[in-house]
């Protein structure tokens, strides 16, 4: 089992539970979560309404691709822990992180 905690937009922050051969992105799982994502363009990284704030764990994720970056490039609140959620595959490196929801609402 991958466990990671989502913090949402409050602060208040939930352990996740996801099973470890799930091929799901980190968009699809906080869907599945019941968390508020628009996640506009359904998941290819041409919206960045997937935004998330990495806490914990970020040298555990790959570098970010080019359409990411460019992405996240036209964010104003984007940081250097910023990534997209739907670019976050599921896998066994990701037990133990952290992140914040930052994306829109609406």
């Amino acid at each position: 089992m991958i466990k990671i905690t989502i913090e949402d937009r409050n602060g208040d922050q939930q352990p996740v539970e996801i099973p470890e051969e799930i091929s799901l992105s980190l968009m699809e799982v906080l869907k599945a979560s019941d968390y508020t994502i628009l996640a506009t363009c359904g998941g290819i990284a041409l919206c960045a309404t997937c935004h998330v704030q990495v806490l914990k764990g970020l040298e555990e994720l790959p570098i970010a691709g080019n359409e990411e970056m460019d992405m996240l490039d036209t964010l104003h609140d984007a940081g250097f822990d910023s990534r997209l959620a739907c670019q976050i595959r599921m896998s066994e490196n990701l037990n133990g992180m952290v992140f914040k929801i930052r994306g829109d609402e609406q």
